[in-house]
């Protein structure tokens, strides 16, 4: 696996951010939970929820990992904005995931099944998340906001 790279800046004074590329394996899913850890701290997070990161960033990571094909990386990207961080996964599947951007809070998952909260803690604990299209795929993102 390539070293991390981060913190990272443009030539013109923008966000830091900092991007890793995680292994299409289910260990990735532990090593993005430290990761995130890792990455707010460097970027001197104003005190961004990392437990709240954490658990979304291992939600998109485990996704990618289930419900995409292959062993091209994943990527994890983090980056820190004036109202607080977005957090990206990338991964080589262009399909859109689930039902990330529903808005029916009726849609609760079944009780009884393994599968199915992922997408709704994201939606619930972000203040903002998506999906774009990539050259390579696809990326699937969250924003948290800064404290006030």
């Amino acid at each position: 696996m390539p070293p991390a790279t981060g913190p990272l800046s443009g030539p013109a004074p923008g966000p830091a951010s900092w991007r890793i590329e995680l292994p299409h394996s289910p260990a990735a899913v532990p090593m993005a939970r430290a990761l995130i850890r890792t990455a707010l701290a460097e970027l001197e997070a104003p005190a961004a929820d990392s437990d709240t990161a954490e658990l979304l960033t291992a939600e998109l990571v485990a996704n990618a990992v289930e419900h995409t094909s292959g062993s091209t990386p994943i990527e994890l990207v983090v980056e820190l904005l004036p109202t607080g961080c977005q957090v990206e996964v990338h991964d080589g599947d262009p399909g859109p995931p689930g039902n990330l951007e529903s808005s029916e809070a009726d849609q609760c998952p079944d009780p009884w099944q393994e599968h199915g909260r992922g997408l709704l803690l994201i939606r619930t604990l972000s203040s903002d998340c998506g999906h774009r299209r990539t050259d390579s795929g696809k990326a699937v993102w969250f924003r948290l906001p800064a404290p006030h």
